[in-house]
């Protein structure tokens, strides 16, 4: 008998808990169909709770989420929150202690998705960005000399370590054979100015790439990527970066596969605990009204059956996604879906 597995559930900030619930609601459904045995646990951490007790994480958090199979997370974000003490103290602290060091986003145009790329359609947008997830110059290495005053001086470093950097870049490797087709990874970097960093950057993904020679090989200035993402997307099969350019990257890759609304993303430790979630943020002003799209969220679960191993589940929900798109959701925005969160929800359940 399979093995039950462990998912702690984050509804987090705003319309997280939502689009999460919506989320459950197709997990539960496909697991019935599938058999896959699982448990969830709800965990209260986000801006409600932190304005409540002044706590973000209790003691023992962490190793109590290390103890699950993966975390399903709505959203980190609270209006009343000041901007950077949720978003490091929750979300980047259960990425850096749980060692999720590769953030997975798939930038995948479905067919009937409206792109804003003239002439583009699926065949062209179908990627996905490596970026690591735990160094760089979202470390908060760094401080501040003569704060407030004229004379002030502000100092934020970039770490990248070879171990960071050749995990990641390896795992970008597996991944380009595990998709087969084009075998390609392209390195997107800023050798010409980050002249220390991103040298090792570089260096490794040449020693790495030397032990996969049935994969190609490409590099790319991150100020080229974003050209090239617009004008020539197709070009793309695995792009590998650092934590800055993937965070902005990203959300460029998202508005060419239609926006947030079908945007979801990874938090991977290979070896561990790995986190996933919507990557449109906790969108408070659509908080409670019923109109938030969940399919991002959902998309969210996709990615987290396939990486627990229930591919033939991820693939039924990947599927029941794409024949609603080609069909009854022709606007992916909150508000102009047609249809409500909930019964957006009840459509990928009715779809499988």
């Amino acid at each position: 008998m399979e093995e039950k597995r462990r998912i702690a559930v984050i509804g987090g900030d705003g319309t997280g808990p939502e689009v999460v619930r919506e989320g459950l609601k197709v997990l539960q459904a496909v697991a019935a169909k599938t058999n896959f045995l699982y448990e969830s646990v709800n965990f209260d951490f986000g801006g409600d709770r932190y304005l409540k007790t002044g706590e973000i994480l209790p003691d023992g958090a962490l190793e109590e989420l290390a103890t699950f199979d993966a975390i399903y997370l709505g959203a980190i974000g609270h209006p009343n929150v000041a901007p950077g003490i949720l978003e490091k103290g929750l979300l980047l602290s259960m990425r850096f202690g749980l060692d999720q060091y590769i953030n997975l986003r798939p930038v995948k145009l479905y067919p009937g998705v409206d792109c804003p790329l003239k002439g583009k359609g699926p065949a062209d947008i179908d990627f996905v960005v490596v970026r690591e997830n735990t160094e760089g110059l979202y470390c908060g290495v760094g401080g501040f000399l003569k704060k407030g005053t004229k004379d002030e001086v502000a100092v934020q470093e970039m770490i990248s370590t070879r171990k960071g950097v050749e995990r990641c870049i390896r795992y970008a490797f597996e991944l380009a054979r595990q998709r087969g087709g084009r075998k390609e990874v392209t390195l997107c970097a800023k050798t010409n100015v980050l002249t220390y960093s991103h040298d090792l950057w570089q260096r490794v993904f040449d020693e790495v790439a030397a032990e996969y020679d049935d994969v190609k090989t490409y590099y790319a200035h991150v100020d080229a990527v974003c050209m090239w993402m617009v004008k020539s997307p197709e070009m793309f099969d695995v792009i590998v970066t650092c934590n800055l350019f993937g965070d902005i990257i990203t959300d460029l890759g998202a508005m060419i596969q239609g926006g947030m609304g079908i945007a979801a993303g990874g938090n991977i430790n290979p070896q561990g605990t790995s986190m996933f979630e919507p990557i449109g943020g906790s969108a408070p002003k659509y908080t409670g009204k019923g109109v938030i799209n969940p399919l991002a969220a959902i998309c969210a679960c996709q990615m987290m059956l396939e990486t627990l191993g229930q591919r033939e589940a991820a693939a039924m929900v990947d599927k029941a996604v794409a024949s609603l798109l080609c069909g009854k959701i022709t606007n992916l925005s909150a508000g102009r879906m047609g249809y409500s969160t909930s019964e957006v929800g009840d459509l990928v359940v009715d779809a499988l």
